[in-house]
């Protein structure tokens, strides 16, 4: 979905091992990793393609495992590291 919009979705190291981490915790294997990288990314596909300045789109470990946002890469190279509203 990131594609369509010019977007590069890239994960962490340390991303993959809470996912995996996760997957073990709720004892669901390789079935549970789909829904729990859905929860990651829910709002990040809701946003980006109202966002034409976004080039890429990491996710990390905090972003796992602290509920944070990606880091997101503009296309001048800044990147956005912001705290998700927990709203």
């Amino acid at each position: 979905m990131l594609q369509l919009d010019d977007v590069e979705l890239e994960f962490e190291e340390g991303a993959l091992t809470e996912i995996a981490k996760k997957a073990i915790e709720r004892k669901t294997g390789a079935r549970g990793l789909r829904s729990i990288i859905e929860g990651i990314m829910l709002d990040v596909m809701f946003d980006l393609p109202s966002r034409d300045d976004i080039t890429k789109c990491i996710i990390t470990g905090e972003t796992v495992a602290e509920n944070s946002i990606p880091k997101l890469i503009l296309e001048d190279g800044t990147v956005i590291e912001e705290e998700r509203n927990s709203a």
